[in-house]
C-alpha cells in the first residue's frame, strides 16, 4: 500500500498548491506596458496573423504592418505567437489590449488609450510553469525515489518565485521551461521503460521546444547519443531502435515549418537572422577586461554580489554587465547588430565573414570570455541558487562516486545549453531557467542523502552516541 502522502490526492493537492502559488505571484505584479522588452515581438506577430493571415518577422519586418500587409517571416519561432494568439480569442478584452499596443508601437494610436491587461498570458504561464515543475518532481523520483518528487518540487517551485516579475511579461520563459522540463521526463522514461512510445514522445517535445525557441535544436543530435550511450550501460539492445524514434518524431514536427518556410520565404530552414543577430552581439562580450573578467565572480553572484562589489570597488566597474547602462555589453551588441544591418540589410550572408574576422584575432578571448558568463548565467533562483549550485555539485560528484548514471545524464542537456548561451549569446539568468530541473534533483537527493534514516547525518549521530561516556 502506498504511503497516506504519496496517494494520487495528495500528488493533486500539491499540484494545487503549486500553480496557487506561481500564479498568486505573477498576478500579483505590478501592471508592465506590452511593449516592454520582448514582448512587442510575439504580440506583434500574433496582431500580423489576426489582421492579415500573415506569419510576419513582427517587428522586424520592414513595413507598418499597421498600415500594410506584412511580408511572412521566419524571425522568431512559431508555438509561443501562437499562443498569444489564442489567447486573445479566448478573452476579448485582452486581444484589444494586445492589438492596441501593437498600434501604439507602431505610431498609430496613443499609448495612453491602451489598458495593460495580461491575465489570460498570466495564467497560462502559471500552468505551463507548473507542469514544468511537476515533470522535475517526477524526473527526480525516476531517477533516486523516496521523497525526492517532494522535495524537488517544492525547491523548483521556490526557484521559480524570483522570476515572477519576469514571467509577468508576454515572453517565452515559461513555455521554455515548461517543454523541456516535460522533454527531460519523457527521456527519462524511456530510459527507465525503454519502449518505442516513450522515445517518440521525448522527440516530439524536442520538436515544440524547437519550435519554441530555435537554439534548442542542439540538443537534438545530445539527446540522440545520451539515449545510446544509456543504452550502452544498461547492456541493453532497444538504444538504436530508440534513438531512431525520438530522431524520427523530433523530425516530423519541425519539418512542416522548414517547409512553410521555404514555400511563403524562400529559405529551408527553421529561422533567419535570428542566430546571426545573437552572435554578433555576443561579440561585443570580447572586449571585456581583466579587471571586468575577475569581478564577474562575485558580482554574479545572486542578491549578495552587488552589494559586495558596491562595498568594495565600487558599482562603476561592473557597469558594462547590466543591459540598461549605455556602456553596456548589450548596448553595444545591439548597436553594433544595428550598423551592420544598415550596411549590408541582413547578416545571414554576411555572418561568416564576421565571424572569421572576429575569430582570426579574438578567438582565445572569446573562449575566456565565455567562462565568467556561464559562470554568471548559472545562478538561478536567487537566494535559493546559493544552495542549489553548490548542492547540484556535491550530487553530481556522489553520483559519480555510487555509479548513479541517469542522473548525470538527467543534467547534460541543461548544462550544454548553458555553455551554448555563454559562446554564441549572454550572461542573464532568463535563459538558463532549465538549469532549476538538475539543480533541485541534486539538492533533493542531497537532503534526503543527509538527513535520511541512513543519511549521513543519522550516521554521525549514531556515531557519537556509541562513542559518548556514560554517566
Amino acid at each position: 500500500m502506498r504511503h497516506k502522502f504519496d496517494s494520487g490526492f495528495a500528488r493533486l493537492v500539491f499540484t494545487v498548491c503549486i500553480f496557487a502559488v506561481l500564479a498568486a505571484a505573477i498576478l500579483t505584479r505590478s501592471a508592465k506596458w506590452m511593449g516592454d522588452f520582448d514582448q512587442s515581438f510575439y504580440l506583434t506577430i500574433a496582431y500580423d496573423l489576426d489582421r492579415y493571415g500573415v506569419y510576419s518577422n513582427g517587428m522586424f519586418d520592414d513595413v507598418n504592418s499597421v498600415d500594410t500587409a506584412p511580408k511572412p517571416g521566419m524571425f522568431i519561432a512559431p508555438v509561443y505567437p501562437l499562443l498569444v494568439l489564442a489567447a486573445t480569442k479566448l478573452d476579448p478584452r485582452f486581444a484589444a489590449a494586445a492589438w492596441c499596443s501593437v498600434e501604439a508601437n507602431h505610431q498609430r494610436r496613443d499609448r495612453a488609450s491602451c489598458e495593460t491587461y495580461t491575465r489570460p498570458m498570466h495564467l497560462i504561464h502559471a500552468l505551463l510553469l507548473t507542469l514544468g515543475v511537476l515533470a522535475i518532481a517526477r524526473s527526480t523520483e525516476l531517477i533516486f525515489g523516496g521523497v525526492t518528487f517532494w522535495l524537488a518540487g517544492a525547491l523548483a517551485t521556490l526557484a521559480l518565485l524570483p522570476g515572477d516579475e519576469l514571467f509577468s511579461f508576454v515572453m517565452t520563459e515559461s513555455i521554455t521551461f515548461s517543454l523541456f522540463s516535460l522533454t527531460m521526463l519523457a527521456l527519462l522514461k524511456s530510459w527507465k521503460t525503454p519502449r518505442w512510445q516513450n522515445f517518440a514522445i521525448a522527440g516530439l517535445l524536442l520538436g515544440l521546444l524547437c519550435l519554441t525557441r530555435t537554439a534548442f535544436i542542439v540538443l537534438a543530435p545530445v539527446m540522440a547519443v545520451l539515449i545510446l550511450i544509456n543504452g550502452r550501460i544498461a547492456l541493453r539492445r532497444w538504444a538504436f531502435q530508440g534513438a531512431a524514434a525520438f530522431a524520427l518524431c523530433f523530425v516530423i514536427t519541425i519539418v512542416p515549418w522548414a517547409i512553410r518556410n521555404s514555400i511563403s520565404v524562400g529559405k529551408f530552414g527553421m529561422t533567419e537572422e535570428y542566430g546571426s543577430a545573437a552572435l554578433v552581439e555576443r561579440f561585443a562580450f570580447n572586449s571585456m577586461t581583466p579587471a571586468e573578467f575577475a569581478l564577474a565572480f562575485p558580482y554574479c553572484l545572486p542578491e549578495i554580489g552587488r552589494c559586495l562589489i558596491s562595498s568594495t570597488v565600487g558599482t562603476q566597474a561592473t557597469d558594462r554587465f547590466e543591459w540598461y547602462q549605455p556602456n553596456s555589453f548589450f548596448n553595444t551588441g545591439r548597436a553594433l547588430r544595428t550598423e551592420l544591418i544598415a550596411t549590408h540589410k541582413k547578416l545571414d550572408p554576411v555572418i561568416g565573414d564576421i565571424l572569421r574576422a572576429e575569430m582570426k584575432d579574438n578567438w582565445w578571448r572569446h573562449i575566456l570570455v565565455s567562462i565568467p558568463l556561464a559562470w554568471c548565467g548559472m545562478w538561478v533562483g536567487g537566494w535559493l541558487g546559493l544552495f542549489l549550485v553548490p548542492a547540484f555539485l556535491c550530487a553530481g560528484v556522489a553520483a559519480i562516486r555510487r555509479r548513479e548514471p541517469l542522473f548525470l545524464l538527467y543534467a547534460v542537456p541543461a548544462l550544454t545549453m548553458l555553455a551554448l548561451h555563454a559562446g554564441l549569446a549572454n550572461h542573464y539568468t532568463r535563459y538558463n531557467l532549465i538549469l532549476i530541473g538538475p539543480f533541485a534533483a541534486g539538492a533533493a537527493w542531497l537532503i534526503v542523502t543527509l538527513t535520511g534514516h541512513d543519511g549521513l547525518i543519522s550516521r554521525a549521530r549514531s556515531r557519537w552516541r556509541a562513542t559518548a561516556p556514560m554517566s
